[in-house]
């Protein structure tokens, strides 16, 4: 599904994650944008919160680095400026509500990470159904800080929230 998305197929570069087994799968959206020659770049945890990026190769090369954290590239980190080249960015997500709002696993890593990112790259969070709130019955709290999504996918489909940009 997201795979299809125009901001997603119109993208040279796309930023994603590895899913962890309770969360939407991405593995099989990230080879299906490898094949068609999409970079992508994938999440590289340090130590506590630093923020890094590392390209997406084959699935072959992801590697479990420590318990409870998701794969990850073997391959040489980028840095978090890497974000910069993103048309696209897949995030987890726990919940979105319909004003653009994104409640993460409460570390902060992609809160921080989303300031890197150009102004113009699309935001998808990716969520099940159920996680999709109304911003008006059950709003999600916000920091100044915070990115607001563009775009909740689930395995199902897809919605603009805050409603769609222009020309789109």
């Amino acid at each position: 599904m997201v795979a299809t998305l125009p901001q997603v197929t119109a993208a040279r570069c796309v930023a994603a994650y590895v899913a962890r087994p309770s969360e939407p799968q991405t593995m099989a959206l990230l080879e299906r944008l490898a094949a068609r020659g999409t970079r992508i770049l994938l999440p590289v945890l340090g130590r506590g919160l630093q923020r890094d990026w590392a390209w997406f190769t084959t699935t072959e090369d992801l590697q479990v680095r420590a318990p409870g954290r998701p794969a990850e590239p073997t391959g040489e980190t980028l840095g978090v400026e890497a974000l910069a080249q993103a048309e696209a960015i897949i995030a987890p997500a726990l919940a979105v509500d319909t004003a653009g709002g994104r409640l993460g696993q409460g570390g902060g890593w992609y809160d921080r990470v989303l300031q890197h990112a150009p102004a113009e790259a699309c935001v998808i969070a990716m969520v099940y159904p159920e996680e999709v709130y109304d911003a008006e019955t059950r709003p999600l709290p916000r920091e100044a800080h915070d990115r607001a999504v563009d775009i909740a996918a689930t395995p199902t489909g897809w919605q603009w929230l805050r409603g769609a940009p222009a020309g789109a």
